[in-house]
């Protein structure tokens, strides 16, 4: 087919890319910068863009989206901008380009009020009670997104939870980096028990999901490897791939989960562009369980997870020792 893949120059983005490359189609992407995959057509721009969104979609038979501004804090109108009326306006180019089917790569967090999650499955997007502004503009996009489903216009939507794997900005440089600086603490001990999803893994249930639309279009599904394990120990294994100590201190999760408040509105208040160093919702994902339950997500796209955790850090550690 030929697809278009919006948000190539990400981690996850650039792995479904060159995915769908190596599977023989015809990729083309769209993003502010260039891809790097190499055989996909990059087009240049952004979602807030009314022309180049039309003319990235022209020619498309599929579209994977991807792109999304992806902060811990920042000003709200920025996320609702790419986010929400972003989603909008390719939806609708995808349309009148044409386009038979979107995957729609969402969050988990756009159902997460900030409660543990303990095996559930996909809940309702909820954008009134999603924490922080980019589960919020995440949850009205999927719910967008779902809504102009239809016979001749397939749109589903997928969850990767805690996309990680070499190259990650995300979390593991951020881990590598605070820890390396004794600045990465232990909430409640690391206890929480999370689950994760190795780059390659999540990759792959996007591409599944394209290639099984017809079995999926309308609803959501969450994807993660279906290993959980205590946060602690999954950062423990972070900082040894990488080649640093891992956190030692802990501090308890309420009171990390109210200094993530107050240093939210001293960021927004000063205006600071950079990522804070804690937030309410970071504070959240560090101390509450948050793990699901996969068999109907691989029954549906028919696909399993191809590396596990633990190979995955393998992969980890090889690519921070070729550096």
């Amino acid at each position: 087919m030929k697809v278009l893949v919006t948000g190539a120059s990400g981690l996850l983005g650039r792995e479904v890319a060159a995915l769908l490359v190596r599977k023989g189609h015809q990729v083309s992407t769209f993003q502010r910068r260039a891809s790097g995959v190499d055989g996909a057509a990059d087009h240049c721009g952004s979602l807030t863009d009314d022309a180049a969104v039309r003319d990235a979609v022209g020619g498309a038979e599929a579209v994977i989206h991807l792109a999304a501004k992806v902060s811990f804090t920042g000003r709200a109108a920025e996320f609702d901008e790419v986010n929400v009326q972003g989603t909008r306006r390719l939806l609708l180019a995808a349309r009148e380009a044409g386009v038979r089917d979107v995957v729609f790569v969402s969050s988990p967090s756009v159902a997460n009020s900030g409660a543990a999650i303990a095996g559930l499955g996909a809940e309702p997007a909820d954008p009134e009670h999603a924490h922080g502004d980019y589960s919020r503009t995440k949850a009205q996009a999927e719910l967008l997104a779902l809504a102009s489903d239809a016979p001749d216009f397939r749109v589903a939507a997928v969850r990767p939870h805690v996309v990680w794997g070499p190259g990650d900005t995300q979390l593991v440089e951020r881990v590598l980096a605070r820890a390396a600086r004794r600045r990465l603490p232990l909430l409640d001990a690391g206890a929480a028990l999370i689950d994760t999803t190795y780059v390659d893994n999540a990759a792959s249930a996007i591409v599944a999901a394209l290639e099984r639309i017809n079995h999926i279009h309308g609803r959501a599904l969450v994807v993660s490897n279906g290993e959980p394990r205590p946060v602690g120990e999954l950062i423990a294994g972070i900082c040894a791939a990488g080649g640093v100590p891992a956190p030692s201190w802990s501090v308890p999760g309420r009171l990390a989960r109210i200094a993530g408040s107050v240093v939210e509105r001293a960021w927004l208040t000063f205006g600071k562009r950079d990522e804070p160093p804690m937030t309410r919702f970071l504070a959240e994902q560090l101390s509450t369980a948050h793990w699901f339950d996969q068999r109907e997500t691989r029954r549906l796209l028919d696909w399993t997870p191809a590396v596990s955790i633990d190979e995955g850090l393998a992969r980890l550690a090889a690519h921070y020792g070729s550096r």
